[in-house]
């Protein structure tokens, strides 16, 4: 076993490795979980978003020689989770529900270790402007909804669509820097080594 442990992405997400990326950070490898990711009856999206983190983790292998970071985003309207969107209908109707009106992201990640796991978690509030609908079919044209969230990416086309955010963007994005460079430091892993 060398020195510094691997560090092992448990998510398939292009923007979780860029994110990874301004930290210095090149995982060793990335094996997603596959999971159940519904939400339960009457789950708060806090606790849902915390949940799936954790049991990503759980579902994660973890050598001993390994850290692994898994991660999950949703976007919340009131008690309301919104997640991936199935088709073009639903993110339709997930933007005409953020349209103009304020909403959480919450992100959460777990940190796996042969010693156990840790749960982070992160929300950040977002405004989004009162959409046309002309923006909403625009939007929807460029297919940039797909697996993503409340049917948006912050760093994409709805970029345009978001003129306030209380709180963390790569949070937004889907991995909150601030809690998963204090994470993966103290389980061993050098951030911008």
């Amino acid at each position: 076993m060398g020195d510094a442990p691997r560090l092992i992405l448990g998510s398939g997400s292009p923007r979780r490795l860029e994110l990874l990326a301004q930290l210095g950070l090149v995982p060793d490898a990335v094996r997603a979980p596959d999971i159940n990711e519904d939400p339960l009856r009457d789950e708060k999206p806090r606790d849902y978003v915390r949940r799936m983190a954790l049991e990503k983790a759980q579902a994660s292998d973890c050598a001993a020689d390994e850290v692994v970071l898994c991660a999950d985003t949703t976007v919340a309207v009131g008690r309301r989770i919104l997640g991936k969107p199935a088709d073009a209908g639903e993110a339709e109707a997930f933007l005409r529900m953020l349209s103009g009106r304020r909403h959480r992201v919450i992100t959460a990640i777990s940190v796996k270790t042969p010693a156990g796991i840790t749960v982070k978690d992160n929300m950040t509030v977002v405004k989004m402007k009162r959409l046309s609908d002309a923006e909403i079919a625009g939007y929807l044209a460029t297919d940039d909804w797909r697996g993503k969230a409340g049917g948006y990416a912050i760093q994409g086309p709805a970029g345009a669509f978001i003129p306030w955010i209380g709180g963390s963007f790569a949070a937004v994005m889907g991995l909150p820097l601030v809690e998963t460079a204090n994470a993966l430091q103290n389980a061993g892993i050098k951030v911008w080594a």
